[in-house]
């Protein structure tokens, strides 16, 4: 309505006011960033990049949740991060010493394992439909070509468990950037452009009064009034009215 034309396409990616909002965890409407349980961990987690948004997505489902607490704490201090060996390094520094996505399975096989890309396609593949048959038959495998690169039996043991444990709930990172890039549009449109964007949100759903209610509500927090249905102004849907 103001004649601004946004290329959402194109939107900086590091603006500090759109984190900020979201680590307040006033996140209601943003997309995959709105339940009450993601709203407490991003308050814990202060995202301030869009890594760790791809990462809170990717974290916030069940298997992956365990490991919320550490992500947090290795987050804030980067003194705690510990790997159970020195090669995991480059491929879970990205993540503060945690397995977050299945691609960081299929590097930590190829990598410790020796394991070439299309068997480390069929661990991943066994891992997340939970064939556990198969995964004990790759369990030896991976230890075995573990050993010969250095990496002690009990140490690839462990570092099968944690893959195992999680890679049935595993994301692709793929996937939960394409998820973040989203929430960060929608985050961003809210931040800068509140009016609008809670008018474009609550016409969206005009269907739902619990939704309609709650950003209602949303938007007294925010200051935004909503004024009632008017013959001179109003349209179908909600729109932006004024300057208030």
């Amino acid at each position: 309505g103001r004649g601004i034309d946004i290329d959402i396409e194109n939107i900086d990616l590091e603006d500090t006011s759109v984190y900020a909002m979201i680590a307040r965890g006033e996140t209601d409407g943003l997309f995959q960033l709105e339940s009450g349980g993601m709203k407490q961990f991003l308050r814990e987690l202060v995202p301030n990049t869009l890594e760790d948004i791809i990462a809170g997505i990717s974290l916030y489902r069940p298997g992956p949740m365990e490991s919320i607490p550490t992500y947090v704490a290795n987050k804030h201090n980067p003194a705690l991060v510990r790997y159970k060996h020195p090669s995991l390094e480059p491929i879970l520094n990205i993540t503060y010493g945690c397995i977050v996505y299945q691609e960081q399975v299929m590097q930590i096989v190829q990598e410790l394992g020796g394991y070439s890309l299309g068997r480390a396609d069929l661990l991943r593949r066994a891992m997340s439909k939970k064939k556990h048959d198969v995964m004990e038959k790759e369990r030896e495998a991976f230890v075995a070509g573990a050993q010969q690169t250095g990496v002690a039996r009990e140490t690839a043991n462990q570092i099968f468990d944690e893959m195992s444990s999680f890679a049935s709930y595993a994301f692709n990172k793929s996937h939960a950037a394409a998820y973040a890039f989203v929430s960060y549009q929608t985050a961003y449109l809210k931040c800068h452009y509140p009016r609008e964007f809670m008018a474009a949100l609550l016409t969206s759903v005009l269907d739902n009064t619990d939704k309609v209610i709650e950003y209602i509500g949303e938007c007294n927090r925010m200051g935004i009034k909503v004024l009632p249905p008017d013959v001179n102004v109003s349209v179908e849907g909600f729109t932006v009215s004024g300057e208030e």
